[in-house]
């Protein structure tokens, strides 16, 4: 917990030396996301809008062809993406779906973008199939803390995403995992999720941090987004304890002013989601996200550690040590 009580100065500048040892200071990757399939899930997370069990007016659709979502893809690329990532609201990825799904991330591959998807939870097999269609991410967030979980979600429990992200982790692709703030938690919930994924058998290549977007119809509409101040803070946090992980602004980003955003840089994160919409929210303009950067001198990347720093793991003693002194993840870890 003393990481989040720092002077926020001086947490600042210990993320900002963590990003500048790991990743080059001023670059940040340009991602995209879309919904290959919309809606119908029969999951009771409570924040989310594409539960079947509330009424938000969000019409559930078929997946996409392939052709549709290739087309989704060259458009992000000529526009400066470099990874395109794929969603389909389900609780868990159904065999007979598989070969579609494969010969989506084929075709995304087949333009030379850096594939993600989220498909819900994935047996072992599964996700070979998934390495073996050439997949590079796979997205499962554990979303917040294992004690504040059921009070997000009951259709499954916390150990389900991690038996997921085990078997993504099993077979060699990466895992984009990460939560969302603004749940109702603590602060000490986000020292535990941050904790959750830095203990995993491999840190997570890819860790989204999301602001809360309160939707109409859900159990949670009249949760507010947490401060500014907050959000950037576990940012920094997550820089520090993952220190070669891509630490992505996800959803929520559209609430944060420029100089919110450029503090988000300074304090380690190196992704955005880029376009008008995230899933079903709405995200920043693109134009506006192109000015924004070049104000900051900040060009696009690939988000992807210095090769030079082999990535040691932060043993758990270690890492609880540092959370609970603040003290440097360079000393904890290598």
């Amino acid at each position: 917990m003393a990481l989040f009580e720092m002077p926020f100065n001086d947490l600042l500048f210990k993320a900002q030396s963590v990003h500048r040892a790991n990743f080059p200071a001023n670059e940040v990757q340009l991602s995209s996301l879309l919904n290959i399939k919309t809606g119908g899930c029969s999951e009771d997370c409570k924040y989310c809008s594409q539960s079947s069990r509330y009424q938000t007016g969000l019409q559930a659709s078929k997946m996409l062809t392939k052709d549709v979502v290739k087309a989704y893809a060259q458009k992000a690329q000529a526009q400066g993406a470099s990874r395109f990532c794929m969603g389909a609201a389900w609780k868990n990825l159904k065999d007979r779906d598989m070969e579609r799904v494969a010969g989506i991330i084929q075709e995304v591959k087949n333009l030379g973008m850096e594939t993600c998807m989220t498909l819900g939870m994935l047996s072992r097999e599964q996700a070979a199939q998934l390495k073996d269609a050439g997949l590079d991410y796979y997205n499962h967030n554990v979303d917040t803390s294992p004690s504040h979980y059921c009070k997000v979600v009951t259709s499954h429990s916390y150990e389900d995403r991690l038996n997921t992200l085990k078997a993504v982790q099993g077979v060699g692709i990466n895992v984009c995992s990460g939560g969302i703030l603004g749940l109702g938690e603590e602060e000490v919930d986000r020292a535990d999720m941050l904790c959750t994924l830095a203990n995993l058998p491999i840190h997570p290549q890819s860790v989204p941090i999301n602001n809360l977007v309160p939707v109409d119809g859900t159990p949670f509409a009249e949760h507010v987004s947490v401060e500014s101040l907050d959000f950037i803070r576990m940012i920094a946090v997550a820089r520090i304890v993952l220190p070669r992980s891509a630490v992505r602004l996800s959803a929520g980003r559209k609430a944060l002013s420029k100089e919110g955003q450029a503090l988000c840089f300074f304090a380690g994160a190196n992704s955005i989601f880029y376009g008008e919409t995230l899933l079903t929210t709405e995200n920043p303009d693109a134009v506006a996200d192109r000015q924004l950067l070049a104000q900051l001198g900040i060009e696009s990347g690939p988000a992807k550690p210095f090769e030079t720093h082999p990535h040691d793991l932060v043993p758990e003693a270690n890492l609880e040590k540092m959370l609970a002194e603040g003290g440097p993840l360079a000393e904890a870890g290598e």
